[in-house]
């Protein structure tokens, strides 16, 4: 019996896994989070796969260079809420207004937590980027 959960176990992360890995290179070339899904679906697809388990370091390092770039700027943080914002207003848009192509809640929701998943990763970046910089003071000055 409990060899048959920890299977159900393991193909459940492999496929949530698989699925997270998937959403992150399509989000490489759209906008959001891409990396850091791919780094997240990398990690339960290791722990689904114990052979996998090679690959975390390296997505995880490309992932949170590409989230402390994510935050570098004034500018980029302003692009990036920019966007997460009209991520979530096209959400609404395609929920309440039938004339727009594909329109209905199913594409809405989609896009709103798009939106909602970018703006939260910003601000889990930022922090994440601060915390850093008052653990570690500039030595130069």
């Amino acid at each position: 019996m409990a060899r048959s959960v920890e299977s159900i176990r393991r193909a459940a992360l492999g496929a949530l896994g698989a699925v997270l890995v998937v959403i992150g290179i399509a989000l490489l070339v759209l906008p959001g989070p891409g990396l850091l899904l791919v780094f997240a679906g990398v990690v339960l697809l290791s722990r689904a796969v114990p052979a996998l388990d090679r690959f975390v370091a390296p997505v995880r390092g490309q992932a949170m260079r590409a989230a402390e770039e994510s935050v570098s700027s004034p500018w980029r943080i302003a692009g990036s809420v920019l966007v997460g914002l009209f991520l979530v207003g096209s959400g609404v848009v395609w929920g309440l207004v039938p004339q727009v192509p594909y329109s209905g809640w199913a594409t809405g929701v989609s896009l709103i937590i798009s939106g909602f998943i970018l703006l939260g990763l910003l601000v889990w970046s930022h922090r994440r980027v601060q915390a850093a910089r008052h653990r570690s003071p500039s030595t130069s000055g």
